[in-house]
């Protein structure tokens, strides 16, 4: 099974905003890198489309559902959420207790910042996702976060999670995992 793994586009949110499980908007930016990454899903056909249900995610899954098919409908699923920085949520990180940060930052896979989620807990939940998809003869287009695609890149090469913030994943990019019963590969990363 083809899994492409589609991270939002630009958010509208300050620089330096801790911003993971809040539900912030896309910037005036969103058309330009649409038309962008069209070209890099456009040849998929009648894929199966799943979406974190943050704003940023599902505006730009229902975007390129449309440009496949009007009854193509884009299936929201929570596990497909960015980290839960729980307290953290919407504060500038240079407002947050430097201590706290470095505490976690320590070891951020299994640190939990106050009220939040271990990266960990993340990874936990996206291969929970990735587990129940039954699409062989389909691809899966999934629009979701950074945090997201890195934990199931690492899943796929079996990277300790901690290696996984490695992996650069910009706005609007695409990365490739191909998922079989034998072998599951990353055909690539960050495109």
């Amino acid at each position: 099974m083809e899994i492409y793994l589609v991270r939002h586009t630009t958010p509208a949110v300050l620089p330096g905003t801790c911003y993971g499980h809040s539900d912030v908007d896309v910037t005036e930016t969103f058309l330009a890198e649409f038309e962008a990454l069209h070209p890099k899903l456009g040849h998929l056909r009648n894929p199966v489309i799943y979406s974190s249900p943050l704003q940023r995610c599902v505006k730009l899954a229902e975007a390129m559902a449309a440009t496949f098919s009007p009854q193509i409908t884009v299936k929201r699923d929570a596990r497909l959420k960015e980290l839960n920085f729980g307290d953290w949520e919407m504060q500038s990180w240079n407002d947050i207790p430097r201590g706290l940060v470095d505490v976690w930052a320590e070891d951020h896979v299994r640190h939990v910042p106050p009220n939040g989620e271990s990266f960990l807990q993340l990874s936990q939940r996206a291969q929970a996702f990735i587990a129940e998809l039954q699409h062989d003869d389909q691809p899966a287009l999934v629009f979701t976060h950074a945090g997201v695609i890195r934990a199931l890149t690492g899943y796929a090469l079996e990277l300790p999670l901690v290696h996984t913030f490695k992996l650069q994943v910009d706005y609007a990019s695409v990365s490739k995992i191909i998922l079989d019963d034998r072998v599951t590969k990353v055909a690539y990363v960050n495109r």
